[in-house]
Formats: structure tokens, sequence, C-alpha cells
């Protein structure tokens, strides 16, 4: 005879396990030292192996798992081992090796299962992306080739148009040379715009090339702000820049950099208004080299600040007062710093403004003197 008690249990179990085996995702889950103990039949259908086949293996042996260069990921570093270790909640994208031997792209979550505060194993849900992953691909694509055919008529746009306003096809009056002066202005945009979504494009497809060589890092600000000079006067905004009392000479891209920093100035201006100022600051330890824009412009509301390097996010009180925008300079910005080995962060306050912070390594061969070397 059984209890009710032993009925509430047996009846909780099976509960548990119609559950599991109902989700929708793939799911998998590991007892303390890392052996299978369930596998839900989407995880089945999606590895190719039976649950007699994934029962009692050790999960890194039976699932190897690669980044997306192909590496196979350390054990330390898998988000499973990370997850059991730190007792937190880890979501990543990995690589599965199924048993045909066939890279699968993966999104998964994985959750430590908390006894006493104390990790009794884990449980992961993922999913296949593979076909996300394509159609990702044939978007960059399709980006790419059609920025790169936007680019030759927009260069005969701004070079007729140049060469009117300079006079090569006669006098113009002054309504002539104000509406030459907005095609420029839009052509410019349509310019900048091209080149976040060709960079950006590179990012993704893993094809952008990083050549380091030294940069005096205060003269390519100054190049930077040189270019935003005109956008800096329409506005009457005052730029601020802290040069360090030493020359800085930091082994990175230059190219890159500057696309970083012209991103973030160009946000700064735009969304500081009229009579405002931006400041830009440096910084060094021994170990890193921080620069910082800030402006003083609206600020980020709290509810969208998680969102703010995400690809085409605007805030609502951005899309409010300024309508013009793709929300891809702060993605372009993330994406490249990463690529620079760095980090980008931001404090903000809403109505008050923003500080974007811009973290590069320094390496062991800096040189930080008074005098630079050529």
């Amino acid at each position: 005879m059984t209890t009710g008690s032993q009925h509430i249990i047996e009846g909780q179990k099976a509960l548990a396990e119609v559950l599991f085996n109902s989700i929708g995702d793939g799911a998998i889950t590991t007892d303390e030292y890392g052996r299978i103990t369930r596998i839900n039949p989407i995880a089945q259908n999606i590895l190719g192996y039976s649950e007699k086949e994934a029962l009692g293996m050790w999960f890194p042996k039976l699932l190897a798992a690669y980044d997306d260069d192909g590496l196979a990921v350390p054990l330390i570093e898998r988000p499973v081992t990370r997850a059991f270790v730190t007792g937190k909640i880890i979501s990543e994208r990995v690589h599965y090796k199924n048993k045909d031997g066939k890279l699968l792209p993966i999104s998964m979550t994985i959750s430590p299962i908390m006894v006493k505060n104390q990790p009794v194993g884990c449980i992961e849900i993922f999913r296949d992306i593979t076909n996300e992953v394509e159609i990702d691909k044939m978007k960059s694509d399709f980006i790419s080739l059609a920025s790169h055919q936007l680019r030759t008529p927009l260069s005969a746009i701004k070079t007729y148009t140049h060469m009117l306003l300079d006079g090569f096809m006669g006098p113009l009056t002054k309504p002539q040379i104000k509406s030459l002066k907005t095609i420029v202005s839009a052509s410019n945009r349509m310019n900048e715009t091209i080149s976040t979504l060709l960079n950006i494009t590179r990012i993704e497809s893993g094809s952008i090339v990083v050549a380091k060589k030294p940069v005096l890092i205060d003269q390519l600000l100054d190049e930077v702000i040189n270019e935003h000079h005109l956008a800096a006067i329409d506005k009457d905004i005052k730029i601020n820049f802290s040069h360090p009392s030493t020359k800085i000479r930091l082994i990175s891209d230059g190219v890159v950099l500057k696309e970083i920093f012209a991103n973030l100035l160009s946000n700064a201006l735009k969304y500081t208004p009229n009579g405002g100022q931006v400041k830009i600051s440096i910084k060094s330890t021994q170990a890193k080299l921080i620069i910082s824009v800030q402006d003083s412009g609206m600020g980020i509301p709290l509810e969208s600040q998680p969102n703010v390097f995400t690809k085409f996010f605007r805030a609502d009180n951005v899309v409010k007062k300024e309508t013009s925008g793709t929300g891809l300079g702060l993605y372009l910005v993330n994406g490249l710093v990463k690529e620079l080995g760095g980090e980008v962060w931001f404090e903000t306050k809403e109505n008050k403004g923003s500080i974007f912070f811009v973290s590069l390594p320094l390496l062991p061969h800096i040189i930080k003197t008074g005098t630079v070397k050529k």
C-alpha cells in the first residue's frame, strides 16, 4: 500500500517529467558531477543522441563546444561549468557537434540547480539557430552589396556638387548655393550611414581587419574634433578637449579608433542643445587608457539603458526630439571597441547628459613621454 504522501510525491514527479518533456526547446539536466540525468525529445532530435545514449554520460564529453572560429571551448570556460561554479544563470551562443559530426550554432541558457545555496546540478535550455544565422548572413550580404552599389552614384553627386560650389561651372546665386550646401550635407549623412552599415557587416561576418600601429591618441582626437568643427559651430556648442600633460602613443588601429570617436562625438553634438558643451578627456593607468566623451544633452531614460548598444535601438526621448538617426552608431562603437580588445560603457542622467567611456589596453611597450620619437 502506498500512503497519501507517496501519491503526492509520485504525482509531482510525473508532472515534472511531463513539463520537462513538453519544453519547446532542447533541455538537458546534469547532476553535480556533470553527468546527464535527463534529455528531452527535442534535444535528442537536435543532437542526434537517443535518451539511452545520453543518460549517464559526462556532458562535456558527449557534447564538445566550439566558438565562432571553430576552436574548442576549454572546459573551464564552458557555460555549463561557469553556471555551476558561479551559481549564476548563463546565456550564450556556442556551437555543438551533433552525433553526425555537424557543427550547429546553438543559443542556450543554463541555470544551476540550487539546494541550500549549493549547486547540485544544472539545467540547459537550448535551440538550434542555424536558420537565424543563415538569414542574418543573407541580410548582411545584401546590406554590404547595396552599400557598395550606393557609393558609386553618391561619389558622383558629391564630386559635381563641390565643383558647382567651387565655381567651376559659373557663378551661382545665393539660393543656389544654399540648395547645394543642403545636398552636400545630405550626401555626407548618407555616406556616414553607408560606412556604418559596411563596418557592421564586416564585424558581424568576422571579416574586419585590425592593423595595429603606433597612434598618437591626442593627435587623433584633435583630427576627429576638427572634422566635426562645423557641426559644433552650427549649434554654438563648445568642444572642450583636456589634452594629456604628456604625449601618449598607443599601439592600435588608427582608422578604427577614428570611427569609434567620430561616432561618439557626432552623437554628443547631435543630442546636446544649442549653446551646450561637449567635453573630451583622457586618463591612463598602467594597464588601460580611458577616453571619455561627455555631453550636456537629454540623457538616457533608465528603462532604455540596457538596450543602448543594441542594433537599431533609439530611446523614446531621443526619437521625440531628434527624428533622424539609424540607431546603429553605438552598436557599431561597441563592436569596434571589442575588436580592439577594449570596453565601452556609460554614465547618464536624464535631462542632464551622458558620459561615454572607452577603455583600451596599454601594451607593456607603450611610450608615454613628453617627446614622441617618430
